[in-house]
């Protein structure tokens, strides 16, 4: 499949709505058909993801399929690429911003030189204001990120270190008066010290695929069997959680009840809290 460049009546609509509309457009592959209820999600996070950060992502687009949303990322090393992969592996289509041009000889990175036939394959496709042998500048990618923030419905945010390029997406999401979707993280984690200040700061926190759904405007029918089929399928060190939360629990209380490492205790409950079998309220934790 050939690079082409797009003609302006041919460009994503919300992309012609942003301060800076794109002067020119490549692509590589198709752009998805216009649907009225197909929506735009941009994920994006850090490039040195935490096993939590993965299992995040994998568990949050995992949860989406089957529903009329295109993943949309920029092909970074780390969540980008867990995001890329995971949502062809949902039969999701997914829309990749490269921060440099489309040529083979151009790509970046190059170690994900690979997954562009992927995304072809699959049906999704590449996009960029670049000349197809424009090769990456560092200032590329805060203009690569005002595309992806613009592109989207609401943006996911999962794991960015405190002075991580993410916030620079976090950021254009809500001049362009898009949602901003965060998950939370551990207060030990470097990783989570920029995701948990959006937190701060106003972003919606996300700890399951429904709270996407509803902040994306979709109606979720209840399944009466959901939490039978989530409490059938834990691993030991979850199974230790519910055991121990016959009863409301302080967090603190709870972790020295694991008797296990308070790092390893934290991400336990923030993958419980995410899959939707415990929350924490009031300063407790309880099962759901």
């Amino acid at each position: 499949m050939k690079i082409r460049k797009l003609l302006t009546k041919e460009f994503p609509k919300p992309l012609l709505e942003i301060p800076q509309p794109p002067k020119d457009l490549w692509i590589l592959g198709e752009l998805p058909e216009e649907v009225e209820e197909q929506v735009y999600l941009c994920i994006v996070g850090s490039r040195r993801f935490t096993s939590y950060g993965r299992e995040a992502c994998e568990k949050i687009i995992d949860g989406l399929k089957g529903w009329p949303i295109i993943i949309v990322s920029g092909f970074a090393m780390g969540i980008d690429t867990i995001a890329h992969k995971r949502a062809m592996k949902n039969n999701l289509k997914t829309v990749v911003f490269p921060g440099s041009g489309l040529s083979k000889e151009a790509i970046y990175p190059k170690t994900n030189a690979g997954l562009m036939d992927e995304v072809i394959n699959s049906g999704g496709c590449m996009i960029s204001e670049f000349e197809p042998d424009f090769k990456a500048q560092q200032w590329c990618f805060p203009m690569r990120n005002r595309l992806m923030a613009g592109l989207c419905k609401a943006t996911l945010i999962i794991e960015a270190e405190e002075k991580s390029g993410t916030l620079i997406t976090a950021r254009l999401v809500t001049e362009y008066n898009r949602d901003l979707l965060v998950i939370p993280g551990s207060i030990f984690s470097s990783s989570s010290k920029g995701t948990n200040r959006l937190l701060y700061q106003g972003a919606t926190p996300v700890t399951c695929s429904e709270d996407v759904l509803e902040a994306l405007g979709f109606e979720i029918e209840k399944d009466e069997n959901k939490q039978m089929k989530l409490f059938a399928d834990l691993s030991p060190e979850e199974k230790i959680v519910v055991d121990l939360l016959r009863e409301p629990i302080e967090r603190d209380e709870l972790i020295r009840m694991m008797k296990m490492p308070t790092a390893n205790a934290n991400g336990i409950l923030s993958i419980m809290e995410i899959k939707g079998l415990i929350k924490e309220e009031l300063g407790e934790i309880r099962i759901i």
